[in-house]
């Protein structure tokens, strides 16, 4: 366990040190600036240039936050995804990764955007209104998507696996993707099937009955 997180730690650091470097110059400069510069302007100007100072200081700390999540995806991908049969969560990632960078900027931008003088509960709302269209009309993607990385999680059935489906038919793992898995049957045809169907329906692993057998 300590190995893990030096090995996460250090790969944090990595990614996150240039914008550290920024971020510690930034302040030091913040520090000149109270010192000596203060005392020599007017408030109004104080006030104009807090804005600018406050500006630049979020948005430092979300490139960090942004550098951060970034190492901890890269490590879980060169580290525990390389190491799994399933590709859902190769795919999984670079989708986690981009939805969090969004999500990070989305988050600086609202709490620039009041230093500026825009009121923004109007696009909170708009924002909040979107999100949820956009949930209800990808729900069935979502649903199968989670149910996706549930299968992996819980590993039912691995790639190379002889199951049979819910539908009867007896057929070979050959790929769990993201929203939905393909198989091949007993007649050479490529079955694809949606992850959502799977996880809430009963599979039958004649591969792992294979193992219990051998094992007793």
């Amino acid at each position: 366990m300590t190995t893990l997180c030096k090995k996460i730690s250090w790969e944090i650091i990595k990614k996150s040190f240039g914008p550290l470097i920024v971020l510690l110059l930034f302040i030091a400069t913040y520090v000149y600036y109270r010192i000596n510069v203060v005392p020599l302007i007017s408030a109004q100007l104080q006030a104009d240039l807090g804005k600018y100072i406050r500006t630049a200081f979020i948005l430092c700390v979300g490139l960090i936050i942004q550098k951060i999540t970034g190492a901890i995806l890269a490590w879980y991908k060169e580290n525990i995804a390389v190491k799994t049969a399933a590709q859902l969560d190769d795919k999984l990632i670079p989708l986690l990764k981009r939805s969090l960078n969004v999500a990070v900027w989305v988050i600086v931008l609202l709490i620039i955007l009041p230093f500026y003088g825009v009121n923004i509960s109007a696009l909170v709302a708009a924002l909040g209104v979107g999100s949820l269209a956009i949930a209800l009309a990808a729900q069935d993607t979502i649903a199968n998507i989670i149910a996706g990385y549930l299968i992996m999680i819980d590993a039912p059935f691995r790639i190379g696996d002889k199951i049979k489906l819910p539908s009867g038919e007896k057929v070979e793992v050959l790929e769990i993707g993201v929203r939905r898995s393909k198989f091949l049957s007993e007649e050479k045809a490529i079955v694809i099937v949606p992850n959502l169907n799977l996880s809430k329906n009963k599979i039958i692993n004649y591969t792992y009955g294979e193992g219990a057998g051998n094992g007793v």
